[in-house]
């Protein structure tokens, strides 16, 4: 993904898109349904009690309603839609990130939401990791790729920043460890000569939110996989080639 450079490319932000307009043709299934299919599930091992660690989901962002319907903040409506499906509250302020914590079948779960602004999003997830004691292994964390068709998801196990400013300082906060998840989210490239950090301010057309929801509720299912039956499994779901006919 190219670098965006300045306050402008990197202080950007998207609001939920709200499910209710949607009409994939693909329905998740439910947290339920998979805990059922993943009693046996590594990703969830019995025995532990209440010293389990949970799953660290970040969705990256800016906040402000003067970064809402842009493009650069499909990570924090990924965590929105989370939420939402799981029925998690996002009320605690905790290490510059809004929080909620909450469980997908019976695996503890976490959603954050760094406030600090795109370039800054390490302050919160450094923190955040150190405080609560989340293995690398058990971090996602979401964000926009101008380098994913539009709508496009791509789930890798590891890897660097890409030139995208909140994983540099993330990476960088989790002192050069680049051993954790993360879950691109396509958002194209800009049309002809448009300067992306302009592109990336652009709102969604209808058609677009359609595709996006759409990707959400994949994105949804990937986490579910992942959190109940291992990230193999979600990586798969996830990066097989899908269109929205199913």
């Amino acid at each position: 993904m190219r670098l965006l450079s300045g306050t402008s490319a990197s202080r950007l932000h998207i609001p939920l898109l709200p499910l209710a307009h949607a009409t994939p043709r693909c329905v998740p299934l439910s947290s339920s349904a998979l805990a059922c299919r993943a009693a046996s599930s590594s990703a969830a091992p019995a025995g532990d009690g209440g010293a389990r660690k949970p799953w660290l989901f970040v969705g990256l962002g800016n906040p402000g309603k003067m970064y809402q319907r842009t493009r650069h903040n499909v990570g924090f409506e990924m965590i929105d839609v989370i939420a939402e499906a799981e029925g998690i509250s996002l009320s605690s302020m905790q290490f510059k990130a809004m929080v909620g914590k909450g469980r997908i079948g019976d695996v503890p779960i976490m959603l954050a939401k760094p406030q600090t602004f795109m370039n800054a999003s390490g302050e919160s997830v450094g923190q955040l990791v150190s405080y609560f004691k989340i293995p690398p292994n058990q971090v996602l964390v979401m964000y926009d790729d101008l380098d994913l068709p539009f709508a496009k998801l791509r789930l890798l196990p590891k890897g660097g920043h890409g030139g995208h400013n909140g994983m540099r300082s993330i990476i960088n906060h989790l002192k050069q460890n680049r051993d954790f998840a993360r879950l691109r989210i396509g958002i194209g490239r800009p049309p002809g000569k448009m300067d992306p950090a302009n592109f990336v301010l652009k709102p969604f057309t209808k058609k677009e939110q359609e595709e996006l929801d759409f990707t959400f509720h994949r994105g949804l299912e990937a986490v579910r996989i992942m959190t109940l039956e291992g990230f193999n499994k979600s990586a798969t779901f996830v990066n097989t080639a899908q269109s929205l006919k199913c």
